[in-house]
């Protein structure tokens, strides 16, 4: 046990400095020198200072992102490893006769883990963040925000375990595909709630103030023949000086969302341009492309996994203290998998988002007929949010799921000579 421990410390270690080699020593975040001196160049469009701003805290921020990832991962290694697992399963099953609240009870020992190891990494991130000036959130508010997270994520987790724990019980050979067929309704479900019910948790949702602006935009989706009544805006501005604007939800519940500091900071032909863009997205219907796609990723994920499960527990059960695939000390494993897959599938995810995202670009561009608003708003895009113009290549297949700032300037520039 020792030496597994030893060796998962060992490897954690390892990934960590390849990364911050990788990132603070020889990852290539330059402007290629045939762009130089243009609209794409960062240096047009920022000043000395704000260069170097973006390069220190989008390096900083990167690196806290890859260390972020395998954290869980190792500490459920060394839960199963170290029989923690099997420990928390044991005062779970005394503290009542029936197995929902065992595992509700287990679930939230674990959530209280996981938290209390990912919060020092998270509030470093958030204090970058605010030295920055990226953030403007208050402690209290980052706080309460955490909170939230925990009190979404923890009766989801756990209702999720206890179908899938029944599910096994009841087919050990097709318990996934019974698992994935439950989560269709529930994805579309939760989709079809979030603007409603989680968005609201977090920030104040209310209809686009500046009535005039609200005008043109519905004017442009009319435009693109998109019904719709109302254009939203969110108050960000009270945790952040970056800008966004973003489609949610589905059906009735469907919004188009603006961050105040995207009308604060943007002028009216560069937000309508935003607006534009997003209106690419449900003119492609890239919300129902993107719903269908996880759900088929999820079908091929859920059935690896189980094989995985499978496997390991009939090889590794004894060192991992687990004594079946359905003993719920083999939660973690569970998860640790599920993390695995999900790293290990989103270059493909990103890529898919990013080929997106560029479509909407285009779209937009052809709708507004206005280039120049077009790379005015990337450019303060990329000036709001301290983000590199170019970055590393591993962040770009592991964490980017647009376009680079780079690659949006020439793609628009591009297709307007056309």
């Amino acid at each position: 046990m020792r030496k597994w421990i030893a060796g998962a410390c060992l490897l954690y270690v390892l990934y960590g400095l390849f990364f911050y080699w990788y990132l603070f020593k020889t990852g290539d975040s330059s402007v290629p020198e045939a762009l130089k001196g243009t609209s794409a160049d960062p240096a047009t469009f920022m000043n000395k200072k704000e260069l170097i701003l973006t390069e220190d805290y989008s390096k900083i921020k990167d690196f806290i992102f890859f260390l972020r990832i395998p954290l869980e991962w190792f500490l459920f290694f060394i839960l199963l490893i170290a029989g923690l697992s099997r420990k928390m399963t044991h005062w779970a099953e005394q503290t009542s006769r029936f197995k929902v609240v065992q595992i509700a009870a287990y679930v939230f020992v674990l959530f209280l883990i996981v938290t209390a190891a990912s919060l020092p990494l998270d509030w470093i991130s958030y204090q970058y963040s605010l030295g920055y000036g990226i953030s403007t959130q208050p402690t209290a508010s980052w706080i309460k925000d955490q909170v939230i997270d925990f009190w979404v994520s923890f009766p989801l987790t756990a209702g999720a375990v206890m179908v899938f724990y029944w599910l096994m019980k009841r087919s050990e050979k097709r318990w996934w595909l019974f698992a994935w067929l439950l989560t269709v309704p529930v994805t579309l479900f939760l989709f079809f709630l979030q603007p409603v019910v989680i968005d609201p948790l977090y920030n104040d949702f209310y209809p686009l103030k500046n009535k005039k602006l609200e005008y043109d935009i519905l004017k442009l989706a009319d435009q693109a023949d998109i019904p719709a009544n109302h254009v939203y805006e969110v108050d960000m501005s009270k945790k952040t000086n970056a800008l966004n604007a973003y489609v949610t939800g589905i059906g009735a519940n469907k919004r188009i969302v603006l961050w105040d500091t995207t009308l604060n900071k943007l002028n009216e032909p560069e937000i309508l341009f935003i607006m534009a863009h997003e209106m690419g997205h449900y003119v492609m219907k890239h919300v129902y492309k993107g719903l269908a796609g996880y759900l088929f990723l999820s079908l091929a994920g859920l059935y690896v996994i189980a094989k995985l499960y499978k496997w390991i527990i009939r090889r590794y059960g004894n060192s991992l203290h687990i004594k079946g695939r359905t003993d719920l000390a083999a939660l973690p494993l569970l998860l640790l998998l599920t993390g695995v897959l999900t790293f290990t599938a989103s270059p493909f995810t990103n890529a898919v988002s990013r080929h997106q995202e560029k479509a909407a670009d285009e779209y937009a561009v052809e709708l507004t007929k206005n280039k120049k608003a077009a790379v005015a708003a990337f450019q303060e895009l990329s000036k709001a949010g301290l983000s590199e113009a170019n970055p590393p290549f591993l962040v770009k297949i592991f964490k980017y799921g647009h376009p680079t700032i780079m690659e949006r300037i020439q793609n628009v520039e591009q297709n307007a000579d056309k």
